[in-house]
């Protein structure tokens, strides 16, 4: 009963690549928060994963890495429904059906269109162009009035919002047209390697991102080759001072204070030694998280139970939306 007044939240993450501290804090941290606020469902994206060519061992492997994870961080499958994106075909019905209501002009002005078929020039596929029109098919199976997204992301949700209520005004109203939350603390954590970017699991200098999955070794060593400034001062300053900014704004989130109190603790204090002390915040909450990772995905009976219970519920608000949506056009 106490899910039943919540608002819908729908959230989902790729399972391509290692995740980075800036998935961490932009995404699945604030997914742990709002659990108990909204009717949440996270999905793992395994449709998207493959308008890139995948290795299939590997991404049937990370999937259940990420569930893991995500479970390890906090992530409550009791309290909100949790489930891979190809367990619930739904979702490509109803982007089939979006199809219809969504112009080529729109999908070839998509940034993210544009810069994948630039990095993938010999994969240019009709996934990769299709790519919103699912990822509106995703989010609008759950009548979600939130979406929690990244900067990056406000043209995804558009385009979403924009079919819908296309749809709704050819039909009358069927889908909930989303609002976008930006999450404020964290909401952009940039390269360690160059501040100017956004830290990327993709990123072709690994030494840049700092990954849920790095030892603490190696955590300690990105940090120690961190690009902060010749300004010798810890202070926050974004727009001056990008390396120092970004690496407070990692400490206060790891350390659980704000920005404001990491600064008073560090100044006056050296690069060499605050850059330190960052490596060890973060090390000291992604090593135990491993331990909880690993231990998750050992039991495997768990796993399974976790992912049929997720499918099942996730299925069944879905196949909800994708009935209404069937009758309304006539099938």
């Amino acid at each position: 009963m106490e899910n039943a007044v919540k608002s819908n939240l729908y959230s989902a993450v790729q399972p391509t690549n290692n995740l980075t501290i800036g998935n961490y804090i932009g995404a699945i941290k604030n997914w742990v928060d709002l659990q108990d606020k909204y009717n949440c469902f996270y999905a793992v994206a395994n449709m998207h994963a493959i308008t890139v060519r995948q290795n299939p061992a590997e991404l049937r492997q990370r999937t259940l890495s990420l569930v893991s994870l995500l479970l390890a961080c906090g992530i409550d499958a009791d309290k909100c429904t949790l489930y891979v994106q190809s367990h619930v075909p739904a979702h490509a019905q109803l982007c089939w059906v979006l199809n219809t209501f969504t112009y080529v002009g729109e999908m070839e002005r998509m940034t993210q269109f544009k810069d994948k078929s630039r990095k993938h020039a010999d994969n240019i596929n009709m996934g990769l162009m299709d790519y919103p029109v699912l990822m509106a098919a995703d989010i609008l199976l759950f009548q979600p009035e939130v979406v929690p997204i990244g900067k990056d992301q406000t043209q995804h949700l558009e385009i979403a919002r924009d079919i819908a209520m296309r749809f709704n005004n050819a039909y009358s109203p069927t889908f909930t047209v989303p609002n976008g939350v930006y999450m404020k603390t964290g909401a952009k954590i940039c390269d360690l390697s160059d501040p100017s970017k956004k830290m990327s699991k993709s990123a072709e200098n690994v030494n840049g991102s700092i990954f849920l999955s790095d030892g603490k070794d190696e955590i300690l060593r990105k940090f120690r080759r961190a690009v902060t400034d010749s300004d010798a001062e810890v202070r926050y300053d974004p727009e001056n001072k990008p390396g120092v900014s970004n690496l407070l704004t990692i400490y206060s989130v790891f350390a659980g204070k704000t920005v404001e109190e990491a600064e008073k603790q560090f100044a006056g204090v050296g690069y060499g030694e605050f850059k330190l002390a960052v490596g060890e915040a973060v090390a000291d909450k992604l090593i135990p998280l491993q331990a909880e990772q690993a231990k998750i995905s050992a039991d495997k009976t768990y796993l399974e139970g976790v992912l049929k219970s997720g499918a099942e519920r996730a299925e069944r608000t879905a196949n909800k939306t994708l009935s209404k949506v069937y009758r309304k056009i006539g099938f």
